[in-house]
């Protein structure tokens, strides 16, 4: 296989004319294409939560009103990443990251063995929907967004939203509550077509720039890299460019934003390869979409930054449309120390 720039199919000059198209369309789009639907049943995105959890969280985000399966997705996503042997220096544990003192009052037999375990998903995913449920009915008639003070109920305590008539003016409870909801786009399954990136078309400019540039596993682009970048390096470093930090590893940027369609994509999207198409903790690739069925990425050792068709690698297991909010709400990565993919 050759080793330089692939093109379109009509050479690297036509191969810019085309991009820089479609970088235009980008803020064409962006112009007519509304956001996430509203109204029906909130169901999860495909790949977006480990395939064992996924008939656990939709039966119990279903719980209550104030409760859906992206926001409870989103919380354990939050909480633990979905590692069932979380424990937090707080002493919280499991996947839902129950203290144990919460766990004793809260918790309860969700598998129906006769026991409840705090390290057992079965039990805990189902107690953290029974504990989020009990406290939207504990705010139950505060004005404001049922979820929100649900939510802000966790992180505060109700008797603080029940005393400031909603999410109390706490920095931290406020920044949680945003986070969820923010979180909460990249789990659910989109009802209508997906509001474009406002900053797609410079993100595909700096990727652009770098066509050429040779492969490094770990590379940041930095001086001590030589301007190299690995895939997820590159696509950190093109949003980056205009604003918006994206976590270093490849599979804690798949939830930077919602999940458009395979026919929906759109310049600036994310596209993503896994070992298994229905974990995306598995996934090991990531490229910058640029139109047209082609994406610019960097592939592997011994190549270069190029442009090649999305379907060059057979594991696609889906794409994310960054947003701003979405990269801001991403917890700090657990566990992930010195990890590059």
């Amino acid at each position: 296989m050759r080793k330089l720039w692939v093109g379109v199919g009509v050479g690297i000059a036509m191969c810019l004319s085309f991009v820089g198209l479609l970088v235009v369309g980008v803020y064409v789009a962006a112009g007519n294409i509304t956001g996430l639907g509203k109204g029906g049943t909130v169901g999860l995105a495909k790949g977006a939560v480990p395939e064992q959890y996924q008939a656990l969280v939709a039966k119990w985000g279903n719980l209550c009103p104030a409760l859906n399966p992206a926001v409870l997705a989103a919380q354990l996503y939050t909480e633990s990443n979905w590692d069932p042997t979380a424990k937090s220096p707080a002493a919280a544990m499991g996947i839902a990251q129950f203290i144990q003192e919460t766990w004793d009052t809260e918790g309860i037999d969700g598998n129906g063995d006769g026991k409840k375990d705090i390290w057992d998903p079965a039990d805990a995913i189902p107690s953290a929907a029974s504990y989020d449920c009990q406290l939207s009915k504990d705010v139950k008639g505060v004005a404001g967004d049922i979820t929100d003070n649900m939510l802000a109920a966790y992180n505060a305590g109700p008797y603080r939203v029940i005393k400031a008539g909603g999410v109390p003016s706490i920095s931290e409870t406020q920044g949680y509550v945003k986070s969820i909801r923010s979180l909460e786009k990249s789990f659910a399954r989109p009802v209508g077509r997906v509001a474009p990136s406002q900053q797609a078309a410079g993100a595909i400019y700096y990727a652009q720039e770098k066509l050429g540039t040779p492969y490094l596993w770990g590379g940041d682009g930095g001086p001590e890299d030589n301007g190299r970048f690995d895939c997820s390096g590159l696509t950190k470093a093109a949003y980056a460019s205009v604003g918006i930090e994206l976590p270093r590893v490849a599979n804690d940027q798949w939830n930077a934003g919602p999940h458009p369609k395979r026919d929906e994509l759109l310049p600036g999207d994310l596209v993503f390869y896994a070992n298994d198409l229905n974990d995306p903790r598995s996934i090991h690739h990531v490229g910058l979409y640029i139109g047209g069925g082609y994406m610019i990425h960097a592939p592997r050792t011994g190549a270069v930054i190029r442009f090649e068709k999305i379907d060059s690698q057979p594991d696609y297991i889906g794409a994310t449309r960054v947003t701003a909010d979405g990269a801001k709400a991403l917890p700090a990565v657990q566990g992930a120390a010195g990890r590059k993919a």
